[in-house]
């Protein structure tokens, strides 16, 4: 029987360390002799080296002392079989477990086909995490196409780390600007300006839009039309008051950026959905406001949905080669504080924050009692760049205005 041959070289320690793990999934063998291999792995774990039949046969007993007698005749009788096995040949042996892993994976691919062809999942998440999980494992034997860290390259590469630069003077001059492949989230309290601050950032004077990049907005939670008003209020320096009385003026430096924008409503639509716009429309910028309300509630618990998302993001950022920019709400614990942290990001742990390659809070100053007071502090925005893993990698605060009537981030 060749998997009780494979039970029996695995037994010996060398073979068993080039080949434990996802090498050899218990999924491999049938339901008896998976009992056994569950056996030998916590072998090798406590004793750390080559076993002999009659030693694994005594601490599966050992450890399975409420077998039926029924059983206990079963496994007498494959222990007895197995310490009769010759161990395999080590290459030939390696190359079994290759094939035999290959239809595994084949077999668990199918499934997951079979469930998209049926409706009962509508995303290709699950094939990329099973990839991603097995993806060096086809053969025991790996051949690794190692990354490039030539000087030259890496210069190339921290370079374009920022692609599309910030139109925000004090901003720019702490984290320079984003690039394909990045991960970006921002969170702010409700009524801080968060959407303000990406029109800000894409369409005012000097922002992505005109520096070239196609823009892609995601919206589902004002509807696209008030959204798209701060992207015109942003692009043309106006109110829309102003936009109204000054209409010329207005689509004359409006119409440039508007052809670098797409804005789309997305309620209700999920991150699926945002990977499959992504590859037809290739945009170089994404942004997802709201980023939560994109993520599968396929849990009790807010903070691992959100963190598979955010996950999901990351990975279209990175294969696609775009800069997501996911709009998060603070939770009540930021509310009238100025100085914010990554802990206050609203239903997630650490896991929405730790995939982020960015990390930009809003707050402003607390609302005072005293009107006039209030009035003077109500444009005043703090930018707290909370996680920076990009070029230079400077953490801290820096101040800013809001001109709330054209969109606009000053400084």
């Amino acid at each position: 029987m060749m998997e009780l041959a494979l039970i029996r070289t695995l037994m010996d320690k060398e073979f068993y360390d080039d080949n434990k793990g996802i090498r050899c999934p218990d999924d491999l063998f049938s339901k008896d002799v998976r009992k056994i291999k569950q056996s030998l792995d916590y072998a090798m774990t406590t004793f750390d080296r080559t076993l002999t039949p009659s030693e694994l046969e005594a601490l599966f007993f050992a450890n399975n002392s409420t077998l039926t007698t029924a059983n206990k005749e079963v496994y007498n009788d494959l222990f007895k079989r197995v310490s009769h096995e010759e161990v395999m040949n080590k290459q030939i042996a390696s190359t079994v477990l290759s094939k035999l892993f290959q239809q595994l994976l084949g077999n668990k691919l199918a499934n997951i086909g079979y469930d998209y062809v049926n409706g009962r999942i509508d995303s290709l998440e699950p094939v990329r995490n099973l990839m991603r999980t097995y993806q060096d494992d086809f053969t025991p034997n790996l051949k690794l196409d190692f990354g490039n860290i030539d000087i030259d390259h890496l210069l190339k590469a921290n370079d374009i780390q920022s692609q599309w630069k910030f139109n925000i003077p004090s901003l720019r001059r702490r984290v320079e600007g984003i690039s394909g492949g990045q991960y970006i989230i921002v969170g702010a309290r409700p009524n801080t300006g968060k959407t303000s601050f990406h029109a800000s950032l894409i369409s005012s004077p000097g922002g992505f839009a005109s520096q070239g990049a196609r823009c892609l907005i995601l919206c589902n939670e004002e509807a696209y039309e008030r959204v798209g008003a701060r992207y015109l209020s942003a692009a043309t320096s106006l109110s829309m008051e102003e936009v109204k009385g000054n209409y010329a003026l207005a689509s004359s430096r409006y119409e440039p950026v508007r052809k670098q924008i797409d804005l789309y409503d997305s309620t209700g639509k999920d991150m699926a959905w945002v990977e499959a716009i992504i590859k037809a429309y290739t945009p170089d910028i994404v942004v997802l406001d709201m980023g939560d309300k994109f993520a599968n509630k396929n849990s009790e618990a807010s903070d691992v949905y959100l963190k598979s998302a955010a996950i999901h993001a990351r990975n279209i950022a990175k294969q696609y080669n775009c800069a997501v920019i996911w709009m998060s709400q603070l939770s009540a614990e930021a509310e009238g504080k100025v100085n914010v942290d990554q802990s206050m990001l609203e239903g997630s742990k650490t896991g929405k924050a730790a995939e982020a390659d960015l990390m930009i809070l809003i707050s402003k100053n607390p609302v005072l009692e005293v009107k006039e007071e209030e009035d003077k502090l109500d444009s005043k925005r703090y930018l707290i760049v909370a996680k920076n893993k990009l070029k230079g990698g400077w953490h801290g605060k820096i101040t800013c205005e809001l001109d709330g009537a054209r969109a606009q981030y000053l400084a």
